[in-house]
């Protein structure tokens, strides 16, 4: 109101060209020229223009709207919306300041500068007392909302800066050509830096979708080099995090009854349990990509709350969600989400649809090297782990111990007695089904307390960490009354009839621990090794010894 009191504009009959220098303002804040990848909207040229040619009141409105516009484009959250009067008072005081400066410097509305050429100077420091005072309230307003120092050396300034000093210049030339030719104007100065700005913009975008394909490249290595399932997941995930907002994450597995679980869930940065609701093919988001084999991305709640039917946050605004693929075949679906409109671009989702397959090949790597492991580890006639496990395992178990992550280490070693016997009576396959039948007797038994393994032919044995050699004791002794008082139950076919036969057995224990009994890994097994044969063996058999110095 002050501004039309004191400085009333003369518009009359320029209804078309202030129309024509609005469409130019709208261009220039929604395509901003993107330097060193900072995107700078530069509305003060286009302003400057305004402000010589319709006066201060068009040049204010002029702003606000573009104001508008720009922060509409840098797509503000909720808890940003105080951005809107802030900037839109930031402008205010700029636009008046400097339009008051300029008319106390004797500048004038409509002057033909080439005609009047005293009036050049004015308005060449119209637009650096514009910069300037802008920055200076923009640096406040940082110090005061967010703590930063005061500071006109930055780079994005600088930037700013070098820019505004090659634009202005356009502002005037601009002025210049509208007092000559009229709306013409516009179209040989606006398109052009609207073409550039264009140009710009797509070569910031080629340029970002390049680098996101760099480090798909590289995510694509180093989950390559993951031979552990939950180590890719959890590497896949991290590094999309890195690379564009994700405030939710999960990997859904596809089950035999197309059901889709859960099976990695990551909120705001946190592992949640996999206990979500399991939805089913063509239902809900998930779902309805596994049944088309096609990715989906939507920019906020309103498009894809009519379609969710699993479990996703309150707060949850866009989305993508892509299909794993390997071979043809859906392997699982990833769902990405974040909290904020439109954070997800297309290009993004292709480059998601791309790690998707890198992910899918280190997956089925890391689930083979994990089975063909298991396999290794295994014995394949009792499933218990090997000789070879037990080694590894028990040299891992004396680090711990040596280091002081553990205090106690027993170490049980059972042999069944007279097993040629039973072979030679039986047969080699009763004898066999007699290990299986004991691996399981020792599985269940055993349970958390210790690992049980298969140490070679009728030789089995328990590592126990944490367990004093009394308390080992006491488990071999437990061991040995399960094998001793329940019978083994052979299954024979004998001329074309099934029948059962009961066996009893025995076995002899022994047991050592450390550090007590040894000091490395080897003399623990040799001291087990010594008791189960001298102190059980020798003495009768079916019976627990212990290991004595």
């Amino acid at each position: 109101m002050l501004t039309y009191h004191f400085y009333p504009p003369d518009l009359s009959g320029q209804g078309i060209s202030l129309f024509a220098f609005f469409i130019l303002m709208f261009f220039v804040s929604v395509l901003p020229m993107v330097i060193n990848n900072t995107p700078i909207f530069l509305l003060q040229w286009v302003s400057m223009a305004v402000f010589l040619t319709f006066g201060l009141l068009a040049e204010m409105v002029m702003v606000q709207l573009g104001v508008i516009v720009l922060l509409m484009r840098l797509k503000i959250r909720k808890d940003q919306l105080f951005r809107l009067p802030l900037n839109s008072l930031v402008f205010f005081i700029v636009s008046f300041v400097s339009g008051v400066a300029y008319f106390a410097m004797g500048g004038k509305i409509g002057v033909d500068l080439i005609a009047n050429p005293q009036y050049f100077w004015v308005a060449a420091a119209y637009p650096v007392i514009h910069f300037n005072l802008n920055q200076v309230l923009i640096s406040i307003i940082q110090a005061a909302l967010y703590g930063r120092k005061i500071s006109f050396l930055e780079k994005d300034l600088i930037w700013e800066t070098i820019t505004s000093l090659i634009t202005f210049p356009i502002g005037l030339i601009l002025y210049i050509l509208y007092s000559e030719v009229g709306i013409l104007a516009l179209l040989f100065v606006g398109v052009p830096f609207v073409s550039l700005s264009i140009i710009l913009h797509l070569y910031y975008s080629s340029e970002k979708v390049i680098d996101y394909l760099q480090k798909a490249a590289d995510i694509g290595h180093q989950m390559a080099e993951r031979l552990d399932v939950n180590e890719v997941m959890e590497l896949f995930i991290l590094r999309l995090s890195e690379m564009m907002p994700v405030d939710y994450a999960y990997i859904l597995d596809i089950k035999e009854n197309d059901e889709l679980h859960t099976i990695y869930r990551i909120e705001h940065g946190r592992i949640k349990p996999n206990d979500l609701k399991p939805t089913k093919k063509s239902e809900g988001i998930s779902g309805l990509v596994f049944g088309t084999r096609k990715s989906a991305i939507f920019h906020s709640k309103r498009k894809w709350k009519s379609i969710a039917k699993e479990f996703l946050p309150e707060d949850a605004e866009s989305l993508i969600c892509v299909p794993i693929i390997r071979s043809n075949e859906v392997l699982g679906i990833l769902l990405l989400s974040s909290a904020k409109k439109r954070s997800y671009e297309k290009s993004q989702l292709m480059i998601v649809d791309i790690l998707c397959s890198h992910f899918a090949i280190a997956i089925e790597n890391a689930k083979d090297y994990e089975e063909t492991k298991a396999k290794s580890e295994r014995c394949a006639l009792t499933k218990l782990f090997n000789y070879r496990y037990m080694e590894a395992k028990l040299n891992e178990e004396f680090s711990r111990l040596q280091n002081g992550e553990r205090e106690l280490l027993s170490l049980i070693i059972l042999d069944i007695d007279h097993f040629k016997k039973v072979n030679d009576t039986y047969g080699h396959q009763s004898g066999n089904e007699i290990l299986c039948e004991l691996a399981d007797r020792l599985t269940n038994l055993i349970d958390t307390a210790g690992i049980p393994a298969r140490y070679g032919g009728e030789e089995f044995v328990v590592l126990m960490p944490e367990t004093s050699k009394d308390d080992a004791i006491g488990w071999a002794e437990h061991i040995r009354q399960t094998i001793a008082n329940r019978p083994f139950i052979l299954r024979q076919n004998i001329d074309g009839r099934s029948c059962s036969t009961k066996v009893y057995i025995t076995a002899s224990i022994g047991v050592a621990a450390a550090p007590e009994d040894a000091d490395d890994s080897l003399a623990l097994i040799r001291h087990a090794d010594r008791a189960l044969y001298v102190g059980a063996k020798r003495a009768g058999r079916n019976r627990v010894a212990e290991y004595v110095k």
